[in-house]
């Protein structure tokens, strides 16, 4: 089985070495096979415990808390040498890779065949049920809310904006991460405070907001602008240290959008010109009620998604490599 042909139901593979311990929307974690362990014991609980873990991206797409059919070819392995990339960029922060495990590094080499480019051996870490989420434009369900309120999850915002526009700067808006099947919830600052402490919740809005602040320049000289993303950050078990977890900055968990298409008053997800899963959105949004059972993606959405992903990390890497 390669990259390009896992199922895209949560059936969990075959690995040597490892077993099946969790999935979620779209990746699937495993843990080490300890070769005289009780085959009977619960491998979930196991993430306690193990000290790393090997995070495997499947091709399964996912939107309004569903996982949705077909998948899409490739997919896994497009998120993950794009998390692997950016983690390099992204010196100093942190992160829950195992040491040189890199695009290219050694450690890649111990990752099973099987799931060779759409996995990344990692450290496990207490994961804190926050999604830290940063805007740096008005767009989305935040266009919706300042239409009304004047304000993006409760954070006033000057008059006068338009749907598409650069915020004055990014603001920090988290969420409460639901289970599979429940909706996330949009929280207060003072929430994450009453969640995971005070000191944490300071240190996970200055890291979200530095990180999307780096990222943007890095995106900008790509002629890419990054206008919103979401971050998931855990505590080392040994060290106590707040640390970057999951995929990072990706077509999934963020949206790009192309610079030279980018206007005031309209998205350039309006003109096709995002690099994210927003086409799997507006197909979606225009062709179920969100109740029952999603319908399935018409094979020139998953093209054309696919070919989005695509573009996005050509455009980010070829313009780090000419810089």
């Amino acid at each position: 089985m390669t990259a390009h042909d896992q199922p895209t139901a949560s059936v969990p593979l075959d690995l040597p070495g490892w077993r099946h311990a969790y999935s979620g929307k779209v990746r699937d974690l495993y843990v080490p096979q300890d070769q005289d362990q009780d085959q009977n014991t619960d491998a979930a609980a196991d993430l306690a415990t193990a000290a790393r873990v090997l995070v495997v991206a499947s091709d399964r797409v996912s939107a309004f808390d569903h996982v949705l059919e077909p998948g899409i070819p490739g997919k896994g392995e497009l998120l993950t040498t794009l998390s692997l990339w950016w983690f390099d960029q992204l010196a100093g922060i942190p992160n829950h890779l195992l040491p040189d495990h890199t695009v290219n590094g050694a450690v890649t080499s111990l990752i099973p065949a099987a799931v060779a480019g759409r996995a990344m051996l990692c450290k496990t870490l207490d994961m804190f049920p926050i999604e830290c989420v940063v805007r740096g434009y008005l767009t989305g369900s935040g266009w919706k809310e300042y239409q009304t309120a004047r304000t993006v999850c409760g954070i006033p915002l000057p008059a006068g904006l338009q749907n598409g526009d650069r915020l004055p700067e990014p603001i920090y808006t988290p969420a409460w991460k639901a289970p599979m099947g429940e909706h996330d919830e949009n929280i207060s600052f003072e929430r994450t405070v009453e969640l995971v402490g005070a000191s944490v919740a300071a240190e996970l809005r200055r890291l979200s907001l530095e990180i999307f602040g780096r990222a943007s320049g890095i995106a900008e000289k790509a002629g890419v602008i990054l206008a919103d993303t979401k971050f998931e950050f855990g505590a080392d078990r040994v060290t106590g240290v707040i640390t970057l977890a999951d995929e990072v900055l990706t077509s999934d968990s963020s949206r790009y959008w192309d610079a030279s298409l980018w206007q005031s008053g309209t998205t350039p997800e309006q003109r096709m010109a995002s690099f994210d899963k927003q086409i799997v959105r507006d197909w979606l949004a225009a062709h179920w009620d969100q109740t029952g059972t999603p319908p399935e993606l018409p094979a020139e959405i998953i093209e054309q998604t696919a070919a989005r992903y695509l573009e996005l990390l050509e455009r980010l890497t070829h313009a780090a490599s000419a810089a």
